[in-house]
C-alpha cells in the first residue's frame, strides 16, 4: 500500500507543480557536470576508438550523482518515504510534456504558425523554420508519444524495479543520451556508449509503453504499426513507441524532415488519417491513459503479492 502512495503522490506533485523551474532543476547542475567532463576528456584529434573509450569513462563518471538514490536506505522509514516521493517527482516529467504538447496547440487554434514553430522547437531536435500547419503537428504528436516513454514511463519502471536508484539512474542516462548521443563528427564516437547505454534501459519500458498505447487505442491499427512499419525508424525503442502510438490514434506520422539543414526522408507510419489540433490533445490524453492503467495493474500486483 506505501508504495501506491508514493506512486501517487510523486504523480499528483508532478501534475501540480510541473517541473521545477530551471535554475533550479536538479537536472540542470547535472548537465553542467556532464559538460565539464566532457571539455575534459573530449579531443576531437583523438582516434575513434580513444574517443569511444573517453565516453565509457565519462559515461561512467557522469552517472556517479546516481549513487545518491542509494541514500534512502539509510533513512529512517518516514524520511526514506519523503526521499522515494522527491526522486520519483523529479525524474517523471508527464505534466511538462502536457504543457508543452498544449502550447503548440493553442498557437495552431490562434493560427500563429511562428509561434507555434517555436514552441515545437522546444521539444523537437528537427528545424522549425520551414515547417508547415501539419508539420508541426506531427512533430508535437511524435514528440508526445515518444517522451511519454522518456519522460514517464521508463523512470516508473526502474523505480518500480531498483527503487529511486533506479529511476534516478534512467534518467541521468536520458539525460546523457539527450546530450551525447548525436550522430555527428563530435559525438558519434564519444557519445556511442551514452547512446547504447540508454538503449538498453528503454528496451523493456518502450515495448511496454507501446502495448499500453495498443491497448487503449485502435489496438489492431497499433499493433500493425508496430509490425511493419517500427523497424523503418532509426531508433530501436522510439521505433515501436511511436509506431504503435500513431496507429492507436490512427494517425499517419513521418516524413520528411529538416535536421542540421539537410533533409532527412524519414518513412511515414501508423494510420490513414491526417493530424488535426485535436489529435495533440488526443495524445496527451493517451498518455496519461496509459499511466492510469500502469497504476491500476501495479496496485493489482501489490494487492495480490
Amino acid at each position: 500500500m506505501m508504495l501506491i502512495i508514493i506512486l501517487l503522490l510523486a504523480i499528483a506533485l508532478d501534475y501540480c507543480l510541473g517541473e521545477p523551474r530551471n535554475a533550479y532543476h536538479p537536472l540542470v547542475a547535472f548537465g553542467h557536470w556532464a559538460n565539464w567532463l566532457e571539455t575534459q576528456l573530449l579531443n576531437g584529434q583523438q582516434t575513434s576508438q580513444r574517443q569511444k573509450l573517453a565516453g565509457i569513462v565519462a559515461l561512467f563518471c557522469a552517472l556517479l550523482p546516481g549513487l545518491l538514490g542509494l541514500l534512502g536506505w539509510l533513512l529512517p522509514q518516514t524520511l526514506k518515504t519523503l526521499f522515494d516521493i522527491l526522486i520519483l517527482y523529479f525524474c517523471i516529467g508527464a505534466r511538462s510534456l502536457q504543457q508543452h504538447a498544449l502550447a503548440v496547440c493553442l498557437a495552431l487554434q490562434q493560427k500563429d504558425l511562428y509561434l507555434a514553430r517555436q514552441q515545437v522547437g522546444k521539444i523537437v531536435s528537427r528545424q522549425t523554420t520551414q515547417m508547415t500547419t501539419l508539420d508541426v503537428r506531427r512533430a508535437s504528436i511524435e514528440s508526445v508519444l515518444e517522451n511519454g516513454a522518456d519522460a514517464v514511463f521508463a523512470p516508473l519502471f526502474w523505480f518500480m524495479l531498483l527503487g529511486p536508484f533506479g529511476a534516478l539512474i534512467y534518467r541521468l542516462s536520458n539525460t546523457l543520451d539527450a546530450m551525447w548521443g548525436y550522430k555527428n563528427q563530435r559525438y558519434q564516437n564519444f557519445g556511442w556508449a551514452a547512446a547504447r547505454f540508454d538503449d538498453v534501459l528503454n528496451w523493456l519500458p518502450a515495448r511496454l509503453t507501446a502495448l499500453s498505447y495498443a491497448l487503449l487505442g485502435n489496438t489492431q491499427q497499433a499493433l500493425n504499426a508496430w509490425q511493419n512499419h517500427a523497424h523503418l525508424l532509426d531508433s530501436p525503442n522510439a521505433g515501436p513507441v511511436m509506431t504503435a502510438g500513431a496507429g492507436a490514434l490512427n494517425l499517419n506520422l513521418g516524413g520528411p524532415a529538416w535536421y542540421h539543414g539537410q533533409l532527412k526522408n524519414k518513412a511515414w507510419f501508423g494510420g490513414d488519417e491526417s493530424p488535426n489540433n485535436a489529435d495533440i490533445k488526443r495524445a496527451t490524453a493517451l498518455v496519461y491513459q496509459s499511466l492510469a492503467l500502469w497504476l491500476l495493474l501495479i496496485a493489482l500486483g501489490v494487492s495480490f503479492a
